[in-house]
């Protein structure tokens, strides 16, 4: 059976023993002296599983964003050369926005 990491993590140890025992890979050797997250770990190695969850932006212009925050970054590098603190103040909440944009889109 084809499981995703999100299917094993909701398994506890046991659920995920069993499924250890029927694998024949050299990273579930010793389950049964694994922990979850260790046990977790050998799983998805064994299984071809990515453990990362992906998400991606919905609903705005991710290029765009990314764009103005690289100018941003630029001013704000450009504001601590000159010691300019207000400017620096203005471009660290700009980048704040911008970033909670971003993961307000986030699917």
């Amino acid at each position: 059976m084809d499981y995703t990491f999100e299917e094993l993590k909701k398994k506890n140890v046991s659920d995920l023993r069993e499924i250890a025992k029927g694998l024949e890979h050299e990273a579930v050797q010793g389950y049964t002296q694994l922990n979850k997250e260790h046990l977790l770990e050998a799983l998805c190695k064994a299984l071809n599983i990515d453990m990362h969850v992906h998400h991606h932006v919905e609903g705005i212009n991710k290029t765009s964003i990314k764009k103005q925050i690289r100018e941003i970054k630029q001013k704000r590098d450009e504001a601590i050369k000159a010691k300019d603190k207000q400017g620096l103040i203005n471009s660290r909440k700009q980048l704040k926005k911008l970033r909670g944009e971003l993961r307000k889109h986030m699917v």
